[in-house]
C-alpha cells in the first residue's frame, strides 16, 4: 500500500538519532485472525474469534446447523480443530443424532461421539444457529495456527462412515513490544533557584520602624526568617541574593508614600541585616510608593456599589495624587470601605531568596534528595537516577512523575513521563503528558506508540512517518510490527 510503501523508504533514509534511553515495553498480545465466513460440509460459520487472555485460549463463533442434511440412521459430529503442523488440539464437538441413534445413546448410556465434553441434540431438534464458544489452556505453539472444522458421520456401531475438513481461521499472536525513547535532558551549568513569598509587616502611621509585637508582625517577620532558613539549613544550598521590595498605600501624598516605602523597605533590611551574617550575600531592595496594582484586583473582586466606575478611574493616566481625591470625592462610601478592608494589605513587602544548589552524580544520593527536597535536582539528575532503575518498577514511576511535577512546562520532562506512563499502560496519562511535550521527532513517535496502544492505527501510521521525517531511529522489527498493525487495520 503507498503509506506502507512511504515507512519503507523513510527507513531507508533517516538520520542518526540523538543519545536516548531505549527501554522496551511490556509486550501485549496483538491478535489477528483472518477468517472465511462460511464454510461446505453442510454448515454455515460466521463472527469468528479467537483470542487469548493470560493462560487461555478462546474460540467463538456461530454455527449455522439450520441447513445441515442428515440422510438415514447416522451421527454427524462437527469438531474444531486447533492445528499447527504436527502439533494440534480438539475442542468441544457438537453432535446431531438421528432418532434412532439418539434413543440408542439415551438407552444404552453410551458416551456421545465427540466424547463426554460434547454439545449434543436430537437431528430434528437442533438449534437453527448455535453459539460456540470453548476455552482451552493455551500453548506457544497455537501461534501461527489455524482453526480447523472437521465434520464426522457415523453410522451403527461407531462405524465412521465419512469425514471432511475445512480451514475456518487463521490466528496469530503480534506481539508489540515498541522501543520507548527517553531523552536525556541537558545538564544545567548552574543550578539557581530562587523562594519567593510576601509580608504585612504593620507600622505605625506615618512611621518607618519595624515594631516585632506590633499587631501581626511577629508571624509576618518569622515568616522571612522561615523562609531564609530553609536554605540556610540546606547544606548543599548557597543564598546569593535576598530582594526586598515594600509598598504602600494610595492614601497620604505620593511624595510621602515614597518616602514610607523607602524607609519601610530599608528598615526591613536592617532588621534581615541584625538577624544574619550574611558574608557574601548582597540585600537587594526596590519601593512602589503605591499599589494601584493590587487596588485594583481587590475592586475588581468586590460588589462595591460604583466598582465598575471606580475601575475606570484606577486605569486613568493621572496624577496618582489627583486620582485618589477623585475616587474619594465621587465614591465617598466605597472609598471608606476601600480605606478601611482594601488599603491594609496594600502596605506589604514582597521578598525573594536567590541561591544555588550544588550537583550531584550519583543515583542513590539522587533518590534520597528526590524524597526530601526535589527542588534542588535539575532534570539531567532525575534522568540519572531513573537511568538506574528497572523501567516500569514504582521508584522508575515515582522519579519521571517527581520530575514533571517540579518542571511542568518542560518538554523533555513531559516526554519522559509519559514514555513512563505507556510503559505501565497509564493511556490517560500519558495522552496528558504528551500534550505538553512538544514537536520533537521522540515526542511525535511517543505519540505514534500510544495511538498503536488505543487502537488509532491510521494517527499511528501518521505519526510514525512524520517521526521517521525528523530522524527517528526504529528497529527493523519494531518498525514491521507497527507496519503489520496499520495493514491488519486498514484490510479491515
Amino acid at each position: 500500500m503507498k503509506s506502507i510503501g512511504m515507512i519503507k523508504m523513510l527507513m531507508a533514509t533517516v538520520a542518526l538519532a540523538p543519545a536516548i534511553m531505549s527501554v522496551s515495553a511490556q509486550e501485549p498480545v496483538l491478535q489477528r485472525v483472518t477468517t472465511t465466513d462460511t464454510v461446505a460440509l453442510g454448515v454455515g460459520v460466521n463472527d469468528i474469534k479467537m483470542g487469548r487472555n493470560g493462560d487461555m485460549m478462546s474460540v467463538k463463533m456461530d454455527i449455522d446447523l439450520a441447513g445441515t442434511r442428515m440422510h438415514g440412521d447416522r451421527a454427524i459430529v462437527y469438531t474444531p480443530v486447533i492445528v499447527n503442523g504436527g502439533d494440534s488440539l480438539r475442542l468441544t464437538s457438537v453432535g446431531l443424532y438421528s432418532h434412532v441413534r439418539w434413543i440408542q445413546y439415551q438407552r444404552d448410556g453410551e458416551k456421545p461421539m465427540g466424547g463426554s465434553s460434547e454439545v449434543s441434540y436430537r437431528y430434528s431438534q437442533r438449534p437453527g444457529t448455535y453459539t460456540y464458544e470453548d476455552y482451552v489452556p493455551y500453548a506457544d505453539w497455537m501461534s501461527n495456527s489455524t482453526l480447523v472444522l472437521k465434520r464426522e458421520d457415523y453410522g451403527c456401531c461407531h462405524r465412521l462412515l465419512d469425514e471432511g475438513a475445512v480451514n475456518l481461521a487463521k490466528w496469530r499472536e503480534i506481539m508489540f513490544a515498541p522501543t520507548l525513547k527517553y531523552i536525556r535532558p541537558t545538564a544545567a551549568r548552574e543550578k539557581t533557584r530562587e523562594i519567593e513569598g510576601e509580608a504585612f509587616i504593620d507600622f505605625p502611621v506615618d512611621q518607618t520602624v519595624i515594631y516585632h509585637d506590633f499587631r501581626n508582625n511577629a508571624f509576618e517577620l518569622d515568616s522571612i526568617v522561615r523562609t531564609i532558613d530553609v536554605v540556610r539549613n540546606d547544606p548543599d544550598a548557597t543564598i546569593r541574593t535576598v530582594w526586598l521590595k515594600g509598598f504602600a498605600s494610595p492614601e497620604s501624598p505620593y511624595k510621602h508614600n515614597t518616602d514610607l516605602a523607602k524607609g519601610r523597605t530599608a528598615a526591613l533590611k536592617n532588621y534581615i541585616q541584625k538577624l544574619y551574617n550574611f558574608t557574601g550575600v548582597e540585600i537587594l531592595t526596590d519601593y512602589e510608593p503605591e499599589d494601584w496594582a493590587g487596588l485594583r484586583k481587590a475592586v475588581e473582586k468586590s460588589n462595591l456599589d460604583h466598582r465598575n466606575e471606580i475601575l475606570a478611574m484606577i486605569d486613568m493616566d493621572m496624577d496618582p495624587d489627583v486620582k485618589e481625591a477623585k475616587i474619594k470625592s465621587s465614591y465617598p462610601d466605597d472609598y471608606r470601605f476601600m480605606l478601611r478592608n482594601f488599603y491594609p494589605p496594600l502596605r506589604h513587602t514582597n521578598y525573594k531568596i536567590s541561591y544555588v544548589v550544588r550537583s550531584y552524580n550519583d543515583p542513590e544520593e539522587i533518590l534520597q534528595i528526590m524524597r526530601t527536597r526535589p527542588r534542588n535536582l535539575d532534570l539531567d539528575e532525575f534522568y540519572i537516577a531513573a537511568s538506574v532503575l528497572e523501567p516500569g518498577s514504582d521508584e522508575f514511576n515515582e522519579v519521571f512523575e517527581t520530575a514533571v511535577r517540579m518542571y511542568p512546562h518542560d518538554e523533555t520532562a513531559n516526554l519522559n513521563a509519559a514514555n513512563a506512563a505507556i510503559y505501565r499502560k497509564d493511556f490517560v496519562s500519558a495522552e496528558r503528558y504528551l500534550g505538553r511535550a512538544g514537536n520533537s521527532g521522540e515526542a511525535i513517535y511517543a505519540r505514534s506508540i500510544l495511538s498503536a496502544y488505543q487502537g488509532d492505527y491510521a494517527s499511528a501510521k501518521t505519526q510514525l512517518e512524520a517521526a521517521l521525517r525528523a530522524g527517528i531511529v526504529v528497529d527493523d522489527a519494531e518498525l514491521q510490527t507497527l507496519m503489520e498493525l496499520i495493514e491488519l487495520n486498514e484490510s479491515r
